[in-house]
């Protein structure tokens, strides 16, 4: 049974014109990197993606296909089927927020429920939750002690909306979608094409408010069908919720959103595998994955390397926004080897190199240089790779970085836009560093940049921070 909607009190009102006071944290604004993970019941399968339960009821799908070929009819062995199979036996959270502490992230965001309608937490709204089926265990809860534990910041996601129409196929045909005894967790299984009645959006609601409440998240990420209209009034009462309960802990709260489904200044825009092309006013986020591929485990991973993700973080933060990456742990709660190396890389590029991320704001241009960023979504791969020239700037006080996203190969960098013509930086230089490098770099400043003789050994494999001081 859905619980009332009862607004907490505090500064927020359940409108749009109330809610655009909302101001971003400080730990958010500071923060910059990061860990998504989407684990859940689609990992058992592993193939495909994480829309496998989606993918398996549409007839002529892969999935379709794999499903029937491996498994059986639908009508026999359906999604839920999978349930007892998802047990996480070698789970250790305190192992993985350990290692999301040595990946330099600050935030942690794990999917408190996707599309499949499975609750990955102890709901008392539904017995298709891990606490009740399964693994037997509220993993959210677990995560979240272990992540506070590593004075990172807890978050979590949640893609509800989705689940209106996620299950549609297997209305089709026979399948146990259409049987009514499974109606809790395949439900309501309605065209997309269609809005979410009231029930369906009060239990949205009540779901969504139960996971602030009993998690105290400080960051609550959503997918994109929140921005259909039925959803604004719920959105709207969401948000003055959290807000004011985030008031009451007296600790910065945060909302992600995609699209035009919030005010710009309501809560924090957030692209999907993808970047924007110049510097935007207001924070932001993108939201990637560590695979091309698939956000959940599947067998067959095409990775990123660890230097375009690190590429890609210097580059959005020089445009003032954050990078939230995401992992696929398996069934079994382990993270794949091949991720756990690639964080490990990251964080020590961060821990070398942090000064010029954590708590940097943007400077007057993001950076410099040939290669083309596309800006939207779903265009993180579409970039070439970067090179000696392509530059990205940040501050912190006084201090500059440039950071070379490439090694020029003559042993010289040349920073274009600190020319002493183009007045972007009216004082004089004192001294340049490069992080990791013990000794200042010698410069020259002339109209045509700033010129910097690079030491003889990098101090790093990926990224070079050069650190620039006023006198």
């Amino acid at each position: 049974m859905t619980r009332p909607f009862v607004l907490p009190q505090g500064p927020f009102q359940p409108t749009w014109e109330s809610l655009q006071h909302y101001q971003t944290p400080q730990w958010y604004l500071d923060a910059k990197f990061g860990i998504f993970i989407h684990w859940g019941v689609y990992s058992v399968p592993a193939f495909g993606n994480e829309w496998y339960p989606r993918n398996m009821y549409v007839q002529g799908s892969r999935e379709f296909e794999h499903h029937v070929q491996t498994y059986g009819p639908q009508s026999q062995f359906g999604y839920k089927d999978f349930v007892p199979l998802f047990r996480a036996e070698k789970f250790d959270p305190d192992h993985w927020a350990g290692l999301f502490r040595q990946a330099g992230a600050k935030f942690v965001v794990p999917v408190a429920e996707h599309h499949d309608g499975f609750a990955m937490y102890d709901s008392a709204l539904t017995n298709w939750c891990a606490s009740k089926m399964g693994p037997k265990r509220d993993l959210i809860g677990e995560l979240a002690e272990a992540v506070r534990k590593q004075w990172l910041v807890f978050g979590l996601s949640s893609h509800r909306a989705e689940h209106w129409w996620f299950f549609d196929g297997g209305m089709a045909f026979d399948s146990d979608v259409r049987d009514p005894r499974y109606a809790d967790l395949y439900g309501p299984a309605q065209p997309r094409t269609t809005q979410p009645h009231e029930a369906y959006l009060d239990d949205w609601l009540a779901r969504t408010c139960e996971l602030v409440d009993k998690y105290e998240p400080q960051l609550v990420w959503f997918d994109w069908w929140i921005e259909e209209p039925v959803f604004a009034p719920y959105l709207q009462k969401f948000a003055a919720y959290y807000y004011n309960r985030g008031a009451q802990w007296n600790r910065g709260v945060a909302i992600n959103y995609k699209n035009q489904a919030f005010p710009e200044t309501a809560a924090v825009y957030d692209i999907e595998r993808g970047q924007l092309s110049d510097l935007r006013p207001i924070f932001w986020q993108t939201d990637t994955s560590i695979s091309k591929n698939s956000w959940g485990y599947v067998q067959e991973q095409d990775y990123k390397t660890a230097g375009s993700i690190i590429g890609d973080l210097v580059d959005i933060v020089s445009k003032n926004g954050a990078l939230l990456l995401n992992i696929g742990p398996r069934p079994d709660g382990t993270i794949p080897e091949a991720e756990e190396q690639i964080l490990l890389e990251i964080g020590q590029w961060l821990a070398l190199n942090g000064e010029a991320i954590y708590g940097s704001r943007p400077w007057k241009v993001f950076g410099e240089g040939p290669t083309q960023v596309v800006s939207g979504s779903f265009s993180d791969t579409q970039r070439d790779t970067f090179t000696a020239q392509d530059i990205r700037f940040t501050t912190r006080g006084d201090v500059l970085y440039a950071i070379l996203l490439g090694w020029p190969e003559r042993g010289e960098a040349i920073v274009q836009s600190l020319g002493s013509q183009l007045r972007l930086l009216n004082a004089e230089i004192g001294k340049v560093e490069m992080l990791g490098v013990r000794e200042p770099l010698p410069f020259s400043r002339t109209s045509r940049g700033l010129r910097v003789k690079l030491p003889q050994v990098k101090p790093c494999e990926h990224a070079y921070v050069l650190k620039i001081t006023p006198k």
